[in-house]
C-alpha cells in the first residue's frame, strides 16, 4: 500500500480494486491517483476552491485533487437557494470552482475560474506533491445557518485523519469494507466519513446517486458491508420491510447481511431501531458528530448496540456536560450540555473570530450545544438541542427526544416533533407537532397526551398538541424545528 496523501491511500491491487462507483460509472485507485494528480498540479498556489458537490466521481476527484495540492476546498450544495449560495462565495473568496463537465452552475458563480474535472485525463502523470502541516486546512464546510447566516467551519488535516482512524478502531474498519451509501456530498457525513473514510482505509464506497430501497438491497447483496444512513433513510427501510412479498424478503436478508448498519446526522427513534431489528436481526448503531468536531462519539462494532445512545466518547475524545453556569456533572441520568475536546476539533469558524470565541472555552473546549446525559458505562443519551429541544417546564428539565420517541410508540403517529413555547404557569409547556399515520382519523389530542404520561411521568405529558401534514425537515432528513408553524 502506498500513501499519496495520508488522507488517500493506493492499495498494492491499486489497479484493479475500485475505489468509488457511482452507478454505472466506476474508478479504480490507480485512475483516481492519476485523475486526482493531474487536477491537483493545476491547482497549486490557489487560495481556496470551491467544489460544485454533486454525487457524482467528478467530486470525488476534485476533493481528493484539493487535498493533495493542499488547497482548502469548499464543497457547494447544488441545492442552495442564490442568497445563501452567494453568502458562502463572498464569506470563503474561493478563485475556482471546480464542476463536473455537464454541470450548469448559477450566476453567482459566474465570477469565477472554471476547471471542469476530467475523471480519465490524457496522458497525465502522478507527481509527488509536498504534503502540507497537519494543521493546515483541508475543508472549509458551512454549517447549516439555523441562528443566522451559514459559518464556514474550517477543518484541518489532522482532525479529518484523527476522526477516520477513531472510527477504524472503533468500527473494525478495514480495507476489505465496502461502503453503500446515498448520502450528500457537501457535508461531514457523506463526503468525510462516506468517501474519504474508505479512502483513508483503502476500501471502496458505492454510492446510489439517490437513496432507493432497492438499491441498498442490490448493493449489499452484492459485497457491501456498510450501510450509511440518516433516520430518513432507515425509516423509509423499516417501511420496506414491512411490506410483504420477495421484495421485503430480499431486503431483509440484505440488512441482515451487513457488518455494520450505521445512521448519523440527527437520533434514530426507537421504533425505528426496533422495527429493522424484528425484521433483519440486525441492530442499527449510531455515532454523534458536528461540523465543528467531526465524530464524537459512537457505538462500537463489538460493543452493545443500545437505542437512544450514541455509544462512548471515541479514542482521544473528551466529552462532559455541564450546567448553565459552567459545573461539570458527574452523575448518571442529570442533563448536560455536552462539550468536548480533543484533535478531532476544527480550527475555527472562517472570518469569525467572534464566533469562534465564543463556540470554545478558555480551555480549549468546544461548547456544543446539545443537551445529553450520559449512562454509568460513559454511553451517552442526546435528549436534544440547548435552544430548541430543552424544554423547562414547572421547574422540570425535560428534554424533547423521549417525548418524541414517546409519540412515535404510539400507533397513529406516522411523524413527532416537540417544543417548548412559553406558558404563564409553567414558565414553558410542552407542544407536540404530530404528522397521524392516517390523516382522516388522527388520534384525539387527550389520548396522546395520556400514553406519553404513562410511558413516562405526568410532567412530561405535552399540553398542546397540533396536527401537520409533514414535518419540514433539511437535505439530512433533520427536522427544522424553527421552521414549524407559529
Amino acid at each position: 500500500m502506498r500513501w499519496v496523501t495520508p488522507l488517500l491511500c493506493v492499495p498494492d491491487d491499486g489497479s484493479v480494486r475500485e475505489a468509488i462507483r457511482f452507478g454505472e460509472h466506476s474508478l479504480t485507485y490507480d485512475r483516481l491517483a492519476v485523475a486526482s494528480a493531474a487536477l491537483a498540479a493545476r491547482l497549486t498556489g490557489a487560495r481556496r476552491v470551491a467544489v460544485w458537490a454533486t454525487p457524482t466521481p467528478e467530486t470525488v476527484v476534485a476533493v481528493v485533487a484539493a487535498l493533495r495540492a493542499g488547497v482548502p476546498a469548499v464543497p457547494l450544495n447544488p441545492k442552495t437557494g442564490t442568497r445563501e449560495l452567494g453568502h458562502i462565495v463572498a464569506d470563503s473568496e474561493p478563485g475556482v470552482v471546480l464542476a463536473g463537465a455537464g454541470d450548469v452552475l448559477p450566476p453567482v458563480l459566474e465570477a469565477l475560474d472554471r476547471i471542469d474535472v476530467e475523471t480519465a485525463p490524457d496522458g497525465a502523470a502522478c507527481p509527488t506533491l509536498p504534503e502540507p502541516s497537519p494543521e493546515s486546512p483541508a475543508l472549509i464546510v458551512y454549517t447549516s445557518g439555523t441562528t443566522g447566516p451559514p459559518k464556514g467551519a474550517v477543518l484541518p488535516r489532522r482532525a479529518i485523519a484523527a476522526s477516520l482512524d477513531a472510527l477504524e478502531d472503533a468500527w473494525q474498519w478495514t480495507g476489505d469494507d465496502v461502503l453503500v451509501h446515498a448520502l450528500p456530498l457537501f457535508h461531514v457525513h457523506g463526503l468525510i466519513l462516506g468517501v474519504l473514510g474508505p479512502l483513508r482505509r483503502g476500501g471502496s464506497v458505492r454510492h446510489l446517486g439517490r437513496f432507493s430501497t432497492d438499491g441498498v438491497a442490490r448493493e449489499l447483496s452484492s459485497g457491501g458491508t456498510m450501510l450509511f444512513g440518516v433516520p430518513t433513510m432507515y425509516h423509509r427501510l423499516a417501511e420496506a420491510l414491512d411490506g410483504s412479498g420477495p421484495d421485503a424478503a430480499g431486503l431483509a436478508k440484505a440488512l441482515a447481511g451487513a457488518r455494520l448498519l450505521v445512521s448519523g446526522s440527527a437520533a434514530l427513534p426507537v421504533h425505528e431501531h426496533e422495527r429493522i431489528a424484528a425484521a433483519t436481526g440486525r441492530r442499527v448503531i449510531e455515532r454523534y458528530g458536528m461540523t465543528e468536531t467531526l465524530m464524537n462519539t459512537g457505538v462500537r462494532a463489538d460493543g452493545e448496540p443500545r437505542p437512544g445512545t450514541v455509544g462512548a466518547p471515541l479514542r482521544g475524545v473528551e466529552l462532559r456536560l455541564v450546567e448553565e453556569d459552567g459545573t461539570v456533572l458527574t452523575g448518571p441520568d442529570t442533563i448536560g450540555e455536552i462539550q468536548v475536546r480533543g484533535p478531532n476539533l476544527f480550527t475555527g469558524y472562517l472570518n469569525r473570530p467572534d464566533a469562534t470565541a465564543a463556540a470554545l472555552t478558555e480551555d480549549g473546549w468546544f461548547r456544543t450545544g446539545d443537551m445529553a446525559t450520559r449512562d454509568t458505562d460513559g454511553y451517552v443519551r442526546i435528549v436534544g438541542r440547548k435552544a430548541t429541544d430543552l424544554i423547562k417546564s414547572g421547574g422540570y428539565k425535560i428534554g424533547a427526544g423521549e417525548i418524541e420517541n414517546a409519540l412515535l410508540d404510539h400507533p397513529g403517529v406516522r411523524e413527532a416533533a416537540v417544543t417548548g413555547e412559553p406558558d404563564p404557569d409553567l414558565g414553558e409547556r410542552i407542544v407536540a407537532w404530530v404528522v397521524p399515520a392516517d390523516p382522516a382519523a388522527p388520534p384525539a389530542k387527550d389520548e396522546l397526551a395520556d400514553h406519553v404520561a404513562a410511558q413516562l411521568s405526568p410532567h412530561k405529558r405535552p399540553r398542546t398538541v397540533r396536527y401537520l401534514e409533514a414535518l419540514p425537515r433539511n437535505d439530512l432528513g433533520k427536522i427544522m424545528k424553527r421552521s414549524l408553524p407559529a
